[in-house]
């Protein structure tokens, strides 16, 4: 860096890179697009004597500075013929630049062009030897033709030309294109440069010299301007027009009570002549006005009562909405739960009923053996018939036949008993599957109800048993139990209802004893939904809520449910049917 003075006295540092293209290429330059590609490996960067920087090198060839004494010959490259630059030399013992040996080593098989020998780039070195010997070489200034007569070795010209006087740079403010020496710097800066920092004399504002006019014409406070109404008054500073405007006697206005209506435009030194002969006529304007505004005021007013008698119903209104809005929610919240119970339910029904498919199609071969079975069975009972009348005058070989045939029709009953009775198991399961829950709740039909009851008191059928239904596709298995005619305490008096745990195929998997809440309802057919409920938690205590070791464990209930009479007063008995609902709360329970 080197240093020179502003008009102001300030020092300015001119960098080295900034210098002639005549004298020294710039540090930041890119290669010349003619110059082939760099041969050397990038883990070898380019050799540069310790302290000098690469814009200090020449881009393409050797030095080409002015040597106080003329080099060796040695010194040369075999190429430009210049003072070798980052010298390379090859295994036949020639000196080449590193930039001209790069040019060599693009070409398709290289050779030397000093004895024409192959050349390698794996066998060229760098002659750091030379390099130091060339680096020590006398030199002129390269600012020798503005007149330095400085002489110094090829390291020491970067170092010197920070500081040279007659060294080329730009000017150091950026916007200036002009070049000149270094020390021709502090005139330029004083006198010659058009970007020169000055002073305005109106504002003592400080600005390049390029923008003072345009400064002085448009934004400058203190610059003198005349009153664009032509006034008496020549010239005012810029920063106090505004406030002429509102003074000036030539300045047009409107009158002062234009929002009352005058409709004077005229101006600013006719405009008190004009207030003070139209007093009356301004005060008749405001009083119009005044008067317009207190019947709008009056009219508001009573807007606002109108709307305040309102606001009590719409208060009102506005919280019945409120409500009805969190009724929807509440109901929308619990539609919700119920899709979603629901689409768990169709999806466990849709494997039971890939399931029941799968068992209808391995009925559908006992059906048929059934019919042949029957159909062969009519042809025996008829080969039968045939022999028994023809037996009447018939031999003893006659009886055998006869003999047999018995034998081969009981065989036949005994086969198609079994398989009526596996139709009769197959269909009884598909009913169990077709008609049970898996949500915890039991809906139970039971018709021919006064049938059954006499039944129950004639003491055939004492008790009923529901369809088994379960707490999820994994839960518990449950069924109920009732006694039309009572049992117990309640027998002859009251409908007896009890709950009864199954054993499950998945028992192991669940938590027992069995703990969650069960409720037992008879539903009211009517209209009023009167229904009967009662409710119980589980004792875990008791052996009726263990893990099934037999069928079914022992019922537990209510033997008073429901006396005879008011089962059978009210509307809980229609078409000779009544319905029992059994609920068991899941909510708390857990995944198996």
């Amino acid at each position: 860096m080197s240093a020179g003075r502003s008009s102001d006295g300030r020092e300015v540092q001119i960098p080295l890179q900034q210098v002639a293209p005549s004298l020294v290429p710039p540090l930041s330059a890119a290669p010349p697009s003619h110059r082939p590609a760099n041969p050397w490996p990038s883990s070898e960067p380019p050799a540069t004597p310790q302290g000098v920087p690469a814009g200090f090198l020449p881009l393409h060839g050797g030095f080409r500075d002015h040597f106080v004494e003329t080099p060796e010959s040695k010194y040369r490259c075999e190429v430009c013929r210049l003072v070798l630059c980052q010298p390379r030399q090859t295994e036949c013992g020639h000196r080449f630049c590193q930039s001209c040996i790069g040019e060599i080593l693009s070409h398709q098989n290289p050779v030397c062009p000093a004895d024409m020998e192959p050349l390698f780039k794996d066998k060229i070195f760098r002659d750091v030897c030379c390099h130091r010997e060339i680096m020590a070489l006398k030199v002129r200034c390269r600012s020798e033709a503005n007149g330095c007569q400085e002489q110094m070795s090829l390291q020491q010209i970067p170092d010197h030309l920070n500081v040279c006087p007659f060294y080329e740079v730009p000017c150091p403010l950026g916007k200036c294109k002009e070049r000149m020496m270094r020390k021709e710097i502090p005139d330029h800066l004083s006198w010659k440069c058009k970007h020169r920092e000055t002073t305005c004399e109106f504002c003592s504002s400080k600005m390049p010299l390029t923008d003072l006019q345009k400064h002085k014409e448009t934004v400058c406070p203190a610059f003198p301007v005349s009153c664009p109404n032509h006034c008496s008054l020549s010239s005012l500073p810029r920063s106090e027009l505004c406030s002429h405007q509102h003074d000036c006697p030539k300045a047009h206005v409107s009158c002062h009570f234009v929002r009352y209506g005058c409709t004077f435009k005229g101006l600013n030194q006719d405009l008190r002549q004009h207030e003070s002969t139209f007093a009356s006529e301004h005060l008749r304007m405001m009083a119009n006005r005044n008067c317009s505004l207190e019947n709008k005021v009056e009219e508001l007013k009573g807007e606002l009562t109108e709307r305040y008698k309102v606001l009590p119903a719409l208060s009102s209104r506005l919280s019945e909405l409120e409500g009805q809005t969190e009724e929807l929610r509440e109901k929308n919240r619990q539609t919700e739960q119920k899709v979603l119970a629901m689409q768990k339910l169709m999806s466990s029904h849709s494997e039971k009923l890939l399931d029941l498919e799968l068992e209808l199609r391995t009925l559908r071969p006992l059906r048929e053996d059934v019919e042949n079975l029957r159909g062969t069975l009519e042809n025996v009972r008829t080969r039968l018939s045939a022999l028994e009348q023809g037996g009447r005058s018939g031999t003893g070989s006659t009886t055998q036949t006869l003999t047999s045939l018995e034998t081969q029709l009981n065989r036949h009953d005994d086969m198609l008993s079994v398989h009526e009775i596996r139709l009769a198991d197959m269909d009884l399961r598909f009913q169990v599957l077709e008609t049970a829950s898996y949500n915890g709740t039991l809906i139970w039909k039971i018709r021919d109800y006064k049938r059954r009851k006499q039944e129950a008191a004639a003491a055939k059928t004492l008790s009923l048993y529901s369809q088994p239904f379960y707490t999820g596709y994994f839960g518990y298995k449950m069924c109920a139990r009732v006694y039309l005619n009572g049992d117990g305490m309640g027998k002859g008096t009251h409908l007896s209802l009890f709950f009864v745990v199954m054993r499950g195929e998945y028992d192991a998997l669940l938590p027992w004893p069995f703990k969650q809440k069960v409720t037992l309802m008879l539903m009211d057919q009517g209209p009023s939904r009167k229904h009967l409920a009662d409710a119980f938690k589980p004792d875990p205590n008791s052996s009726s809520f263990r893990r099934p070791a037999a069928e079914m464990n022992i019922a537990s209930g209510c033997p008073l449910f429901v006396s005879q009479s008011v089962l059978e007063t009210g509307s809980y008995i229609k078409d000779d049917t009544i319905f029992i609902k059994v609920t068991v709360d899941t909510s708390d329970l857990p995944d198996p």
